[in-house]
């Protein structure tokens, strides 16, 4: 009984959340570099989910991911021959590039950016300020 009313919970809360739109939440990455033209939806990247994991080194310098948003250029066929996110998302280590919407999530026309916390939106910083830069003193 309990199990039955749990999986109808659960089935309940699965389609709620798939009817709605994607969204990118703070530091994810937007790519859209190629997908407009292709006439497929951006992708959304979840840079902290995968932080949380991985070290920097592993995307950045081992599967050569440039730092700057929308500096890589990643196309899908290099994705297929295990390539950048291929290289993980093989249908093994990660699910397999068979499940496009997993990705491909965010609205047509979505610029490639990395998203920034409501604070920066109603700021209207255009970047995410790391660490204040200090004017050097004279010696």
């Amino acid at each position: 009984m309990f199990k039955s009313i749990f999986a109808g919970i659960f089935l309940v809360a699965t389609l709620a959340l798939s009817a709605m739109d994607a969204i990118a939440e703070y530091g994810d990455v937007v790519m859209n570099n190629y997908s407009d033209e292709a006439a497929v939806n951006p992708v959304v990247f979840p840079h902290w989910f995968h932080r949380i994991r991985y070290t920097c080194k592993t995307c950045h310098t081992d599967l050569n991911i440039k730092l700057s948003a929308g500096s890589s250029k990643i196309k899908m066929s290099e994705i297929v021959d295990g390539q950048y996110c291929g290289s993980c998302h093989d249908g093994q280590i990660a699910w397999g590039i068979e499940n496009c919407e997993l990705c491909h999530s965010a609205k047509q026309g979505t610029k490639t950016s990395v998203q920034r916390s409501q604070l920066h939106q109603s700021l209207q910083m255009d970047k995410h300020p790391v660490v204040p830069s200090v004017p050097k003193k004279k010696r």
